[in-house]
């Protein structure tokens, strides 16, 4: 028989490299292509793969997060699954926050109700991927590691701010380097060429190191061990230390993968979801991502010109011209607007008449995008509310540029939630 598996998202980071996205919100809250939040991500691959006991462990502006789960996440009383909410707390043993990922998984231990022979599925909140996690399971078991570490080939540019292993060929773990920056560290963590010739997909010329995904398989008693110290991160500290003392194994993941931590990744990762064959497939009919059943009406397309875009249900595109973008839930835009690369995030509620006739009599715009605006290389955050006549590029911007709700990072200028553009504005080389 199969263990029990216990899933535990990893969802109580700040984000600060995604702010200002991530300032009314935590990471894994991040509406994501159009009508979906990140955290819907690694909760969709645990359903697809069987998995349905999960714990998701928040800490900082988890309000909006909580909402997206409790009304997304229903299961019947038959099935014995749930997706529950553990935020940091005080108790009689601590009053400190979660100081990291390990520290956050030990101050819930008790909270698991884990038995002797169960095993612990550890996952980070804000990674775009997808993955059959029953695949994981089942080779840790098999090879009867006590840990198994999942992990993605990459290229040796594209490793900075990852873990790095080498792993024998039966994919023992033998050593482990969290975040390495000395080039003569890295070049001894990189795959040999024999393990490379079995990877799938690897550029034969290319020098490639395995990148730590953040994905942990856990036996409980391991787990447990591990956490009985005052180490409080699982790749700085905890699997370090590990090495050389338990069996611990990789599985290599060889599917698109990407790791949500810049304005820019998630800038690309939502625009390359319009490519028209895009690396992530959100019309995976056998593996569907879920999130909340918001039961809104159609968009509504009128008089518009649309190339490569995502256009979400209860949207209206009014006369406007839409060019590589994703365009979120409820969004307005009105007549003469002109998009180029932008990520459309909508909005939370219908604006009504009155409200409308309310706000203009205050000077302040409608709710959504306004009449022949230009906007290029943006992120327009929910409920944004931009005035007619109004310019937005980054170009000729320099990096954590602001003008008032306005702000430039990453080469990316981002209108932040809630964020009120007047008419007129320009924000322009």
């Amino acid at each position: 028989m199969n263990p029990n598996v216990l899933c535990v998202i990893m969802g109580g980071g700040r984000g600060t490299r995604l702010n200002p996205l991530t300032k009314l919100r935590c990471k894994p809250a991040v509406p994501l292509a159009g009508k979906f939040r990140l955290v819907d991500i690694p909760i969709s691959n645990c359903l697809n793969s069987g998995i349905n006991k999960i714990f998701v462990l928040t800490q900082f502006n988890t309000a909006s997060l909580h909402r997206h789960i409790q009304s997304s996440y229903k299961f019947d009383p038959f099935g014995g699954g749930f997706v529950d909410i553990l935020s940091a707390e005080q108790t009689e043993k601590g009053e400190a926050w979660y100081q990291g990922t390990a520290d956050a998984v030990r101050q819930n231990l008790n909270h698991f109700g884990a038995r002797k022979n169960d095993l612990f599925l550890i996952v980070s909140g804000d990674q775009l991927y997808r993955m059959d996690l029953q695949a994981v399971i089942q080779q840790h078991l098999k090879s009867g590691a006590e840990v198994t570490i999942a992990a993605k080939a990459l290229p040796l540019n594209k490793i900075d701010g990852l873990g790095l292993m080498r792993v024998d060929d039966d994919m023992t773990i033998r050593a482990f380097a969290e975040k390495p920056k000395d080039p003569k560290v890295i070049q001894e963590l990189a795959i040999s060429d024999a393990l490379k010739s079995h990877i799938k997909g690897l550029d034969a010329k290319e020098n490639y190191a395995l990148a730590n995904m953040g994905i942990y398989v856990f036996n409980r008693s391991t787990l447990f061990e591990a956490l009985d110290s005052d180490t409080t991160d699982f790749g700085k500290e905890v699997i370090p230390a590990m090495l050389g003392k338990v069996k611990m194994a990789s599985y290599i993941f060889t599917g698109y993968w990407e790791d949500i931590g810049t304005v820019r990744s998630f800038f690309d990762a939502n625009l390359q979801l319009t490519d028209p064959n895009p690396q992530f497939d959100f019309y995976d009919a056998g593996r569907p991502i879920y999130t909340h059943a918001r039961y809104l009406p159609a968009a509504r397309i009128h008089s518009s010109t649309v190339e490569r875009a995502i256009i979400a249900e209860g949207s209206t595109l009014e006369g406007c011209r839409i060019t590589r973008a994703v365009v979120g839930v409820r969004s307005r835009i009105d007549e003469g607007t002109e998009l180029d690369n932008v990520v459309a995030m909508g909005a939370d509620f219908f604006e009504s008449d009155d409200k409308r006739r309310e706000n203009r009599e205050r000077g302040r715009p409608d709710l959504g995008i306004g009449k022949r605006c230009k906007i290029r290389n943006a992120i327009i955050d929910k409920n944004a509310c931009i005035g007619d006549d109004v310019v937005l590029d980054p170009e000729g911007k320099p990096d954590l540029f602001q003008d008032g709700p306005v702000y430039v990072r990453d080469g990316v200028l981002i209108v932040q939630k809630g964020g009120i553009v007047p008419s007129g504005t320009r924000i322009c080389k």
